[in-house]
């Protein structure tokens, strides 16, 4: 029955992760560990199951030419050293703690997101606004403190990272929501890799649940992007943020 449990996350995490620009393993972390898998195992295995599902939604986002290059590689460059750095620290740490920091962020991007949207009541992104956002100010010093910080918190959490470079790309660099779940895939890719070899020489995964994961989260990653290219942005902010606060406040009452 647990497999089963698990396949089920793995559908879960394929939909939401297209919809909201996330690979899913920070949802997926809570989820598994309810259902029984120890501490570092539920940390850790959603990270290799959340790349092929990430690499169908990044397509079709790519396809809406939705995605900012110089973002992504900013973010890559400086994300791939700050979540090796993350990862080899979680020997330090011990699982309580991740998983209780994993609900704490979880829920303070959701409330901040349902209570304070920036998205206007009319403003939508039409499928063709493929270029560059205006830039705020110091841009790139935002971008690399963002790119460092998620990175070293993704490493940490043995995440992918794109539950934290999305609401960042929207908080602190002022891009709508939409570009911010596009661009935090491929970025997201970029720094799963390097994390899930690091977590697997640590022995933090387990190939089996990853596998579950995997087939489940397969045919709905791409459904998750059909919903939010289609979907009004200020709505969908307001889902994201009711979505986020759910499973922050029902995870922390669970540990």
């Amino acid at each position: 029955m647990r497999h089963a449990g698990e396949f089920a996350v793995g559908v879960l995490i394929g939909f939401l992760g297209g919809m909201f620009g996330t690979g899913g393993s920070a949802i997926a972390t809570p989820l598994l560990s309810m259902l029984g898998v120890p501490g570092f195992l539920a940390v850790a295995s959603p990270l290799p199951a959340i790349i092929p599902g990430m690499t169908i939604a990044s397509g079709g986002y790519r396809k809406s030419h939705l995605f900012d290059w110089e973002i992504i590689l900013w973010s890559a460059g400086v994300g791939i050293p700050s979540i090796i750095l993350g990862s080899y620290l979680t020997k330090y740490t011990g699982a309580r703690p991740l998983l209780v920091a994993t609900g704490v962020l979880v829920l303070g991007f959701g409330i901040s997101f349902l209570f304070l949207p920036r998205e206007g009541r009319f403003t939508t992104l039409k499928l063709n606004e493929g270029c560059a956002s205006p830039r705020p100010p110091f841009w790139r010093l935002r971008l690399f403190l963002v790119a460092a910080g998620v990175g070293l918190i993704a490493g940490l959490l043995a995440i992918g990272g794109g539950f934290f470079f999305a609401p960042s790309y929207s908080r602190f660099l002022g891009l709508p929501i939409k570009k911010s779940f596009a661009n935090s895939l491929p970025v997201s890719i970029a720094l799963a890799i390097p994390g899930t070899i690091i977590h697997a020489h640590l022995g933090h995964i387990s190939w089996t649940i990853a596998a579950l994961l995997a087939l489940g989260s397969l045919p709905f990653s791409y459904l998750g992007v059909w919903v939010t290219i289609h979907t009004q942005a200020a709505r969908l902010e307001r889902i994201y943020g009711a979505a986020l606060t759910i499973l922050g406040v029902f995870f922390l009452m669970r540990l």
